[in-house]
């Protein structure tokens, strides 16, 4: 097996594996206004699209939206959950995460961080838009709930996975965020 696949076969374990423990721990739920939570869980995939292409984006976005649906039907946390136990809702919009976040990346990679920034904002709002109109078209929510979630969650959501990728993936480049001139201690 060639260095390039097992190099892409670990990440998306590890990143997958960080997915699942912002899941099971809840700490890829940051407490928002009346009860609601903006997740980040969907930020591993973003980050392994970038870093090793949109086949794992897919397979860590499989990983995230398998354990949603898992953890929706075993160990739900609300009402809200029972609608996660269709792959519909749960699965189908997590797939797509990482290729829309990669593909953002490809276009905009030579200027960096504006690159960074803007994968992280698509690849959360692929994740908004797609489980939202999910909910919407199966008849759960209706359309202006959907609509109120999606500005009040999801740009905040945006936002947060959009620095989080830009500080990740930069670090794990070695990107240079400052104009700051002078000695590199590397």
């Amino acid at each position: 097996m060639s260095s390039t696949r097992t190099r892409k076969i670990v990440l998306t374990g590890i990143l997958g594996a960080i997915s699942i423990i912002l899941g099971v721990t809840h700490w890829g739920f940051i407490p928002w206004f009346s009860g609601a939570s903006l997740t980040v869980m969907h930020v591993p995939v973003i980050i392994g699209a970038i870093l090793e292409g949109p086949w794992v984006g897919m397979g860590i976005g499989l990983i995230f939206g398998a354990f949603s649906l898992v953890q929706a039907a075993i160990a739900p946390t609300g009402p809200a959950d029972v609608w996660f136990t269709n792959p519909i809702v749960s699965i189908l919009p997590r797939l797509l995460i990482g290729p829309a976040a990669w593909i953002i990346w490809k276009l905009l990679q030579k200027w960096e961080i504006p690159g960074l920034i803007l994968s992280g904002i698509v690849g959360s709002l692929t994740n908004t838009i797609l489980v939202l109109s999910a909910l919407g078209l199966f008849g759960f929510l209706p359309w202006q709930v959907i609509g109120t979630i999606a500005v009040a969650n999801g740009l905040p959501e945006a936002a947060a996975a959009a620095i989080l990728v830009l500080l990740i993936v930069s670090a794990w480049k070695r990107i240079n965020l400052s104009k700051k001139k002078g000695s590199n201690l590397d």
